[in-house]
């Protein structure tokens, strides 16, 4: 067995939820910083009035670091200015945190900037701000905190996020675990695709709690969340109605909760604001003292925007930024279009209570238009309530690596836009994303992505961890059919993308349609190899570990693991000239492999892989026209205990799929994995699939890792 690859081994030795302390720990990873033109400080004993080039305050407090990075930016412009904007400036932050009033603007004049942790340090860079004077009161018997947030009541300042002491508190959240499902919709949709501005719930769920109005329904319907805020409840009637409408038609047995309630704060960690008091509520957890925690609130939707102008040649180049920690922002669908919701926020676009599909309105915190060449480095992007990087319009060749992005209320990056570009110095192309772990989204957006790439080819997603996402772990394309799309040549390779749509707590799923990773449109190039994938869940369909949905074409999916699904290991929708071989896929529950439309050319070729299952069938959905081709695998479910003339393919004998001109060369046999219940996918050497040419799947260096 030396030559075979012990992938169960190794797959138990992997990061599966939480940060590890090591990622945590980030520091700069630059020696002893010295004082030197370019070269700037800043401290939260800092002093905007000062030189910034000194690491500390001097004896006398005359000279010192800048007290904000804003004014250390605009020192770096001006430095760089007195060079005719050659050279690099390089900024260090020292330990704290760094409350902004407004996102960082970084514009092209500022290329060829370091920002960078102290040696050893831990800088955050917060949209948040501080509640403190916390007193403890009595409401309705309720022992309480109590805050005041005079701002609420002019509603300049609503928020629906709180962390405490570095964690997510709940907004108050009727029921507190799990879900209430839709009892029926006394309205018809014209059309799937309009929604609902009711619905009817049952009995002893809602009522018309005296603070309802303040409420919102999050409910959840094929592949998409709506928020929706409620206007009434009629308990005679069991209907709620709503402000905005869903975004897709709702379902019976859709699943939904509600929050924002004070009746819903009953337990310890939740939170309710009062906007029209003026005052902010917590119930706070065992042993949290009043005067003894940090507790911070979203102001700002965003952190840091880079503002190139690709179309006039105008970029943001080789910007660095390293060991930093991105935090607290909020940006919130309720607030679209209000007067009074600040810079950053997007005019009114609908009454509608979401999005069509991956939460794709939502920005990065931070964003970036015409960023080339640029580096983010061990940065954390924490506690979030949007996406955490966005590089849209124009972004090329940048990396990301060794970063950690987690709690975040949509998904993690974002790459390219649903835009296709003509010109090319306005396609985002040629970014890497590497080394990364990114888990523990959809904390308001529960269709978010981990890693999004748009009309947007050339891009590498190499050696990273997705995990703990209710939707998709990778998404690549924004066509649907055969028309014109970008996503071409992108790389997906030895990554550990694992609980999706189902957590690792155990929560999910609450959604459909959903897979490891989900493709759209024509895609010639792209690449999806040694990768592993596993535990895929969805609700009333579409749980898959690799899903190639409508115009999926031009793709490899090669030397993949993919194991308990809840709908199939692979699944295409329709699509042309996919290749997928030598792939292992195991223990789907429903079908293990997939095909939803019968077209007249051939739909992919699937061989040297093995299928190996012991619940539900081998094919799912249409097999009939016969324009697919399928040879060279091993097909094995253990139920059948050696009878394999029982094994029915598309409802028919392998004999007579033979006659239809497939599988001729494969076999029904055991392919004898070292220990599949455990995830142990290693062959043995007897195996009968290495003897059909099949090569072991090498996952030595799948997810993050130094190399």
């Amino acid at each position: 067995m030396k030559n075979r690859v012990l992938v169960g081994m190794f797959v138990g030795a992997l990061f599966v939820g939480g940060c590890s302390q090591e990622q945590k720990s980030v520091g700069g990873g630059q020696p002893d910083p010295k004082p030197g033109p370019g070269v700037f400080f800043v401290a939260t004993n800092g002093n905007d009035s000062w030189s910034g080039s000194l690491a500390a305050p001097d004896r006398g407090s005359s000279d010192g670091p800048f007290a904000t990075l804003s004014r250390a930016l605009a020192a770096a412009r001006q430095f760089k200015a007195g060079q005719g904007n050659a050279g690099t400036s390089t900024v260090f932050m020292r330990d704290g945190n760094y409350y902004l009033s407004e996102p960082l603007v970084i514009k092209a004049e500022d290329s060829n900037l370091k920002v960078i942790a102290y040696q050893g340090e831990h800088p955050v860079i917060s949209g948040g701000r501080l509640i403190q004077s916390w007193k403890e009161v009595d409401v309705g018997g309720k022992r309480l905190w109590a805050a005041e947030i005079p701002e609420a009541r002019d509603e300049k300042w609503i928020f629906r996020e709180l962390w405490v002491n570095g964690e997510r508190r709940t907004r108050a959240r009727h029921p507190n675990k799990g879900y209430f499902s839709i009892e029926s919709l006394p309205d018809k949709a014209p059309e799937w695709t309009k929604g609902h501005t009711r619905f009817q719930f049952r009995e002893g769920d809602l009522k018309s709690w005296p603070s309802v109005t303040n409420g919102e329904i999050v409910a959840m319907s094929r592949w998409v969340e709506s928020r929706l805020p409620v206007t009434s409840v009629d308990e005679a009637a069991h209907i709620v109605n709503f402000g905005k409408r869903s975004v897709f038609e709702l379902q019976k047995d859709d699943l939904y909760y509600i929050e924002g309630l004070f009746e819903a704060l009953d337990t310890p960690g939740e939170w309710y604001l009062d906007a029209a008091d003026g005052k902010l509520f917590y119930s706070p957890m065992p042993g949290e003292k009043p005067d003894k925690i940090e507790a911070i609130a979203p102001v700002l939707a965003q952190l840091i925007r880079f503002e190139g102008k690709p179309e006039a040649g105008q970029f943001v180049e080789h910007i660095e930024f390293r060991g930093l920690t991105f935090a607290h922002t909020e940006w919130n669908l309720a607030r679209v279009g209000d007067k009074n919701a600040g810079a950053g926020w997007p005019a009114p676009t609908s009454e509608v209570g979401g999005f069509s599909q991956a939460a794709i309105g939502v920005p990065g915190a931070v964003w970036g238009e015409g960023v080339r060449s640029g580096v983010f480095e061990q940065c954390r992007f924490v506690h979030l309530g949007s996406y955490g990087l966005e590089l849209a319009r124009g972004c090329q060749s940048n990396r990301i690596s060794r970063c950690e992005l987690t709690d975040l209320g949509a998904g993690g990056i974002k790459i390219g836009e649903t835009a296709i570009r003509t010109n090319v110095v306005e396609m985002a192309q040629g970014n890497e994303v590497s080394d990364c772990k990114i888990h523990g989204g959809g904390k308001l957006y529960q269709s978010a992505i981990g890693v999004w790439i748009g009309q947007s080819p050339n891009n590498r997603v190499l050696h990273n961890a997705i995990h703990d996402f209710y939707y998709t772990g990778i998404s690549i394309g924004w066509t649907w059919g055969y028309a014109t799309a970008l996503a071409s040549n992108n790389l997906v390779e030895f990554n550990h993308i694992h609980h999706i749509g189902v957590m690792s707590d155990g929560d999910g799923p609450v959604l459909s349609d959903m897979a490891g990773i989900y493709m759209l449109g024509k895609q010639p190039g792209t690449r999806v190899v040694n990768n592993l994938w596993h535990d895929m869940a969805a609700t009333k369909y579409g749980g898959w570990g690799i899903y190639t949905d409508e115009g999926s074409s031009g793709i490899l999916i090669e030397s993949n693991l993919v194991y308990r699904t809840t709908h199939g290991g692979f699944h295409q929708h329709y699509g042309e000239t996919n290749i997928v071989r030598n792939n292992i896929f195991a223990f789907a529950r429903d079908q293990q492999l997939q095909r939803s439309r019968d077209e007249d050319h051939v739909s992919f070729s699937f061989s040297n892989n093995i299928v190996y299952f012991d619940k539900g069938v081998l094919l799912g959905s249409t097999w009939k026209n016969d324009r697919f081709v399928m040879d060279g695998n091993v097909y094995w479910d253990t139920r059948l205990a050696g009878k394999t003339d029982e094994m029915k393919f598309a409802g028919g004998t392998l004999e007579k799929w033979r006659a239809r001109g497939h599988d001729q060369n494969s076999q029904i046999a055991d392919p004898l994995f070292v220990a599949p219940q455990s995830d142990d996918f290693t062959l043995k050497d007897n195996s009968p699939a290495l003897k059909l040419g099949f090569h072991p799947i090498d996952l030595r260096g799948v997810g993050p890792g130094p190399r």
